[in-house]
């Protein structure tokens, strides 16, 4: 394995996980079951404590 084959398999690669990696986080971050996590999170700033 040279060099070149090393970075077009990590470029190649690197690329498909990151893209499946930006899915996943868009997909869990719309999924239904999490609206009342994120609502309750957004409100954190307004609150008195």
């Amino acid at each position: 394995m040279t060099y070149q084959d090393v970075s077009q398999f990590a470029q190649t690669y690197g690329l498909i996980y990151l893209f499946l990696l930006f899915i996943g986080m868009v997909i869990y971050a719309v999924w239904p079951g999490n609206k009342k996590r994120f609502k309750d999170a957004s409100e954190i700033p307004l609150r008195e404590d």
